[in-house]
């Protein structure tokens, strides 16, 4: 597999592909060299979700694992392997996303929808 990025400018509150990330043309078609550390970068697993998206570590992920309630969970990337955050009710350990792939969906990511996991984590009752 080809390593994938892709970068949430910050500043601009914008989401890049690699090339664009590193570099952008100006009105007089200059190239010029982005300052990266301006970006959050994110890595592609390499992994498409159950509708043939691709999976990038940031992304917001809705799970109906057959082992646990369906929920909203970050991916992560961690020694190489992608994560989503939460516990496998059948292991405690967190569920690599290989091995639900079928299960997942990508709904949004962290930077653009964090709205998204805070809705997951909001108890409230009014």
């Amino acid at each position: 597999m080809v390593p994938k990025f892709r970068g949430w400018d910050r500043k601009n509150r914008v989401m890049y592909d690699f090339m664009m990330m590193c570099f952008y043309v100006n009105l007089k078609n200059v190239l010029y060299r982005n300052n990266l550390t301006d970006f959050d970068v994110d890595m592609y697993t390499g992994l498409k979700d159950a509708n043939g998206k691709e999976i990038f570590s940031g992304d917001i992920v809705n799970s109906s694992y057959k082992y646990a309630q369906p929920k909203i969970s970050q991916v992560i990337m961690e020694c190489g392997n992608s994560y989503i955050l939460g516990e496998d009710l059948a292991t405690g350990n967190e569920m690599l996303v290989s091995d639900h792939i079928n299960e997942i969906e990508v709904i949004g990511n962290v930077h653009t929808n964090p709205e998204l996991l805070e809705a997951q984590h909001d108890t409230r009752t009014d």
